[in-house]
């Protein structure tokens, strides 16, 4: 029998899907959500059996394995000297008061607006998403195990998948049938147990949970940004643009962004030369030096999701104290107009701290330089 956390969790996500949210900007029109995949779902399809295996959550508690067992203090004697040689580089971000969200009517559904005066004080910020070497390093040192390595599968985009596995599959999310669960996906093997990492050494890492990217934060000694210190570092100091560089997707015909450029979900043309995630840095930075701010891959912050935002100045928010999933910023490699639109600094979505997906990643913050 499913359990009342399984129940909630498919039920939640079946009306996010089923009610089509506009994610569009003035004058476009109102497109789906971004799928199981997009709103949460993730773990849809094992939600009964894993409800089952485990217990029960609240709302708003710290993951069931601290965080501070993977830390840098904790496992001093296995790193050794070589603790900061895989991490990635840090650009200082001075802080201030900016524009954060939107007012464009059209997309409220997914708490973008009100448009509100936000400050943020000064932290350093990774350049990149956290690699698939970067997060080698933490697993060798720590021996941590990921929760879809447990969980034993993770969902996976149609169509990057090969013949065979999809020839596997008996099962998808009936609202967004191109995402599928693949029994041995996770980060080591992102299409499946017959995939690797041996030529994606500089791509993101994906098919990282919530907790995953706390526990690889804290063996760092940084943290997950809030959701505000993310959205100011991708406008990057421009006031009240659409993406990281301004409000042409292509400015002179480049391409800023690892996005999905055809018909969604049946045809990418690759026209940004990927048809899944890049190596980090392979598109221009913005003015603050900070790499694929939009697209690649979706990226965590700390915050408790909300809707209810209000138009009063905030300092230095930080989301809701309890909640059911995690704010994630950024889209992916998935994101199409039409489809996922995602890709711009206000947007939003969100995922239960336990999904875990081909696009899903994260990238770190701090007070201090690390």
């Amino acid at each position: 029998m499913v359990s009342c956390l399984a129940f909630f969790i498919i039920f939640g996500c079946l009306n996010k899907v089923w009610g089509l949210q506009s994610s569009c900007g003035a004058g476009q029109e109102p497109v789906a959500p971004e799928g199981a995949a997009g709103c949460g779902c993730d773990r849809l399809q094992r939600a009964a059996a894993a409800a089952a295996a485990r217990e029960p959550v609240e709302e708003g508690t710290e993951p069931a394995e601290p965080a501070v067992k993977y830390s840098k203090d904790s496992n001093g004697a296995v790193l050794g000297g070589d603790a900061n040689k895989l991490l990635s580089p840090m650009v200082q971000l001075s802080g201030g008061e900016f524009l954060m969200g939107t007012n464009d009517p059209a997309i409220p559904a997914d708490g973008e607006g009100p448009q509100r005066l936000v400050h943020v004080d000064s932290f350093y910020m990774d350049i990149q998403e956290v690699t698939n070497q970067q997060f080698q390093s933490f697993v060798t040192a720590t021996g941590y195990v990921t929760e879809a390595e447990k969980f034993g599968d993770s969902f996976v985009f149609e169509g990057i998948l090969s013949e065979r596995v999809k020839n596997e599959i008996t099962e998808a999310v009936a609202a967004a049938p191109w995402w599928l669960p693949v029994k041995g996906a996770n980060w080591k093997h992102p299409e499946g147990s017959d995939s690797n990492i041996t030529d994606r050494m500089d791509h993101p890492v994906l098919h990282v949970s919530w907790a995953d990217a706390v526990a690889y934060c804290s063996w760092a000694d940084r943290r997950l940004p809030t959701e505000a210190e993310w959205e100011y570092a991708c406008r990057g100091g421009l006031k009240d643009r659409l993406y990281p560089w301004g409000n042409k997707l292509n400015p002179k015909g480049q391409h800023y962004a690892n996005l999905w450029q055809g018909d969604f979900p049946t045809d990418n043309s690759a026209e940004d030369g990927f048809i899944k995630s890049s190596p980090v840095k392979s598109f221009p930075a913005n003015s603050f030096g900070l790499y694929d701010m939009v697209g690649n891959a979706w990226e965590w912050t700390s915050d408790w999701w909300t809707v209810h935002h209000t138009a009063e100045q905030k300092y230095n928010p930080t989301g809701p104290p309890s909640g059911k999933d995690k704010v994630k910023k950024g889209g992916s490699y998935m994101c199409h107009k039409s489809y996922c639109y995602r890709y711009r600094c206000a947007a939003r979505s969100q995922n239960t701290p336990d999904s875990s997906a081909s696009n899903l990643g994260f990238r770190c913050v701090s007070q201090d330089e690390r």
